[in-house]
């Protein structure tokens, strides 16, 4: 049972806004290797409390916590130019599904939301799931 000096620290705390979440968001991509960053510097990266009703529809999705995060947009080894005229990727992270998985994991806010980003970013390159693990790695050293 939690002590009542662990209650009192809860008691008038608020859940995490998307101004928190999304800073959170930016100390995590500060963390990836700058050689990385680099190369995502025509990415969106922005913040929702949800997928929009669009995204929940094309991915068939049972409920609107059951995606994190989204990489919409033509992996960078998918582009023949970044001039083509196509709207720039964007990555999605979405705070109340993000949120509803703290709750119920063993994972610090700021490990889940650099997970997040940190996998969808790999979308965006074509990476395996090693090669994320190995950046996420190196974030963790940072």
């Amino acid at each position: 049972m939690a002590s009542i000096d662990q209650t009192d620290e809860w008691r008038d705390r608020y859940s995490p806004s998307l101004e928190a979440i999304e800073q959170l968001a930016r100390e995590a991509y500060g963390q990836l290797p700058e050689d990385f960053r680099a190369l995502c510097n025509d990415l969106i990266i922005e913040i929702s409390d949800f997928p929009s009703d669009d995204v929940f529809e094309d991915m068939a999705l049972e409920t609107p916590f059951d995606l994190l995060g989204l990489f919409e947009g033509r992996g960078v080894t998918e582009r023949f130019s970044v001039e083509n005229g196509e709207l720039p990727n964007r990555i999605s992270l979405y705070r109340r599904p993000i949120l509803d998985y703290w709750a119920e994991n063993e994972e610090t806010l700021g490990d889940i939301i650099t997970h997040v980003l940190i996998h969808e970013i790999g979308h965006h390159f074509g990476l395996s799931d090693d090669d994320i693990e190995a950046i996420e790695a190196q974030a963790g050293e940072a």
